[in-house]
């Protein structure tokens, strides 16, 4: 294959089984529209089974469990979903599973089940993973974090003195190698913050970084043999009150065109660029998402985090207008899996999808369970799509099996997780909302604040969800399943 028309027709008539595997399919919801026999296995169906794509076991017992790996690797062995998965693939060829977590016990399922787990290696990933390997292959290849230094310490004068001897100052960002960015990162600018954090950071190698004003900006990427196709940049929803009860924690994303100038979005490009070309070197392939931070006193860009997987902002990745033009980001990911050869024009589709990005905007919020409760859930928003009344009040207008057809700000699609039945808890979370538009906005001390429409959405959607409280021990004891696939 040469051109974007021999893929598009590639995939239009791809006749080998895919499935997307998670806690739910909101990772690559939509997908399905352009690549034949793609389909979702997934634990929770916000459809009750109308979605054609969507597999459910009916049989789920409640789960307490601990991670997105744990509920991959259930459904996998699960009796419903092995016969589901069972129809033969062409020619002998075996059925290609994607998934956002995995580890090496995913590996051995898919190896004794027959199943091409389409991904890079856990072991690999979890390298990857570390913040630290990322800052040095990022510094292999010219993509320069923030001023930093990576050392050992065990007493606060250990910490100041290092900083100081790499001219970072006292104000200070201190990470460990692993961890939920929200969880793991320090603020240090004196003796007090040192005790308050030491725990974590006393003999471990961190991270110690210049404290700077910064914009942080996601973009998701493809590294294949021909280069790193490079998606639309976006900025991200993060710590809103009315969101989540995490401070700091991702809740959302928003794509439009003024999230990075042209020249930025040049450099960045290239940083993400060369951090592909790195990521290659140590045998990694597919799909990766990284965080890129914008100095907004010197309008220096920096890398921030890698993600080495699917990652939350996918959703809006694949509805942008290069998607629609070509073929969508994750479309270049399985090409590197599949078993056919390709020779494509990388830079030129870099160079017409920076083009194109001038023209989306979309956004998306996770809305999760702010109140300290647990609960069990008697009636929940329906997934669908909505749209406004002549009141202004919003309402549940029609099924719809993606946000695809969304076409303007007036129409809102919400993904339901958890439904009737289902617990609740203080972080859980309820759904999704994707629409058109801009869902943020500037405040007054620079700070960003969900817009008035925004706030309504939320709203709108919570007051759907009605609850029967659970007694002392009773909420002690109620089970607890973690959606743990829309983790940024």
């Amino acid at each position: 294959m040469r051109n974007i028309s021999e893929v598009r027709h590639f995939f239009r008539t791809n006749e080998v089984p895919i499935y997307f595997v998670g806690a739910t399919p909101f990772n690559l919801l939509g997908l399905d529209r352009w690549i034949r026999n793609f389909s979702y296995v997934t634990y929770y169906d916000g459809w009750d089974g109308a979605h054609p794509r969507v597999f459910t076991p009916k049989h789920k017992p409640y789960i307490e469990f601990e991670s997105g790996e744990e509920i991959n690797n259930w459904l996998l062995v699960n009796p419903e979903v092995r016969a589901h998965m069972s129809r033969p693939a062409p020619r002998g060829q075996r059925p290609k599973v994607a998934m956002v977590f995995f580890d090496a016990e995913t590996e051995r399922i898919c190896d004794e089940l027959g199943y091409d787990l389409i991904l890079p290696s856990a072991e690999l990933r979890e390298h990857l993973d570390s913040k630290l390997v990322t800052t040095r292959l990022g510094n292999d290849v010219g993509a320069a974090s923030v001023p930093n230094v990576m050392v050992t310490v065990d007493e606060y004068d250990e910490l100041v003195g290092a900083a100081t001897d790499a001219g970072l100052g006292t104000d200070l960002v201190v990470q460990t190698a692993y961890g939920d960015s929200g969880k793991t990162t320090f603020f240090i600018d004196d003796e007090t913050g040192w005790k308050r954090h030491r725990r974590d950071i006393i003999g471990n190698e961190v991270k110690v970084m210049k404290r700077i004003n910064n914009r942080p900006v996601a973009v998701e990427a493809v590294l294949t043999r021909n280069g790193t196709v490079v998606g639309p940049f976006m900025s991200e929803l993060t710590g809103h009150r009315q969101l989540t009860p995490y401070r700091g924690g991702w809740c959302g994303n928003e794509m439009f065109p003024e999230v990075l100038d042209e020249d930025l979005r040049r450099k960045a490009g290239d940083l993400v660029g060369r951090l592909g070309d790195r990521l290659g070197a140590e045998g990694y392939r597919g799909f990766f998402e990284v965080d890129v931070l914008i100095d907004t006193d010197t309008d220096e860009v920096y890398l921030g985090e890698l993600n080495p997987r699917i990652s939350g902002a996918s959703s809006i990745t694949n509805v942008t207008a290069g998607a629609y033009a070509d073929i969508p980001l994750f479309a270049f990911h399985l090409l590197e899996y599949f078993d056919v050869d390709f020779e494509l024009d990388i830079e030129e589709i870099n160079a017409r999808w920076r083009e194109l990005a001038a023209a989306d905007l979309w956004s998306q919020m996770v809305i999760k369970e702010t109140s300290p409760i647990v609960q069990l859930i008697t009636s929940a928003a329906p997934t669908g799509q909505y749209s406004y009344n002549a009141s202004g009040a919003l309402v549940y207008r029609r099924a719809a099996l993606d946000w695809h057809q969304l076409q303007n700000e007036s129409e809102a699609f919400f993904l339901r997780i958890y439904g009737a039945g289902d617990y609740r808890w203080k972080g859980a979370d309820l759904g999704v909302v994707v629409t058109k538009g801009r869902l943020q906005r500037r405040a007054g001390d620079g700070t960003d604040t969900l817009t008035i429409r925004a706030k309504h959405l939320i709203d709108s959607i919570r007051e759907q969800y009605t609850g029967q409280p659970l007694a002392g021990a009773e909420a002690s004891a109620a089970p607890v399943a973690r959606a743990a696939s829309m983790a940024k």
